[in-house]
């Protein structure tokens, strides 16, 4: 009779432990969180960079559709042999933004899509004899579209490709951009 009591309590522990589980992974599901990086490769110069992503799901409890929100980070540097009536400079170029997605999951592959706001600081920097300055802060829009690849749930390298449009009209001749960003993102 004792067995038999302490066995009953063992399997209702074992019960309670499993359906304290069962909220806890709906709930990761729903709110899943991913940290990405990316080669980027732009239009204009600087035209090679590096971007960093973090972003998260927020409707990850149907199996098909997959909304979510991201901020992302982007750096180019590059020295160039003219750049305007520069000689020889250093440009630099990072931008920040914020975004909301969407995206289908077909098998192994996601394709999304989504718009976004975001600032960017441009850079262009003489130096030598006469050294000169020129740099330039905006806001812009964008909109993107990519796809993300999943043979490893925690693991998804993507492409996208993303347009990105300042909104002051001051005659900058980086004022609009389209790149191409090849990265790696970790969800967990």
């Amino acid at each position: 009779m004792i067995r038999l009591k302490s066995a009953g309590w063992c399997l209702m522990a074992a019960a309670l432990f499993a359906l304290t589980l069962l909220p806890a992974e709906t709930a990761k599901a729903q709110s899943s969180w991913g940290i990405g990086a990316s080669y980027e490769m732009r239009d204009l110069d600087p035209t090679n960079g590096f971007g960093v992503r973090v972003q998260r799901n927020i409707l990850g409890a149907v199996p098909i559709v997959d909304l979510g929100l991201r901020a992302h980070f982007s750096y180019f540097s590059e020295s160039v042999e003219s750049y305007r009536d520069f000689e020889a400079p250093d440009l630099e170029s990072y931008d920040f933004g914020l975004a909301g997605y969407g995206g289908v999951n077909i098998g192994l592959l996601k394709p999304y899509a989504g718009v976004g706001l975001g600032s960017e600081s441009f850079e262009a920097v003489q130096r030598g004899a006469e050294e000169r300055e020129f740099s330039d802060n905006s806001i812009y829009w964008n909109i993107f579209v990519g796809a993300e690849l999943s043979p490893i749930p925690f693991i998804k390298p993507f492409i996208e490709y993303r347009f990105t449009r300042l909104f002051d009209d001051d005659g900058i001749d980086h004022r609009q951009n389209g790149r191409l960003a090849i990265g790696l993102t970790l969800n967990f």
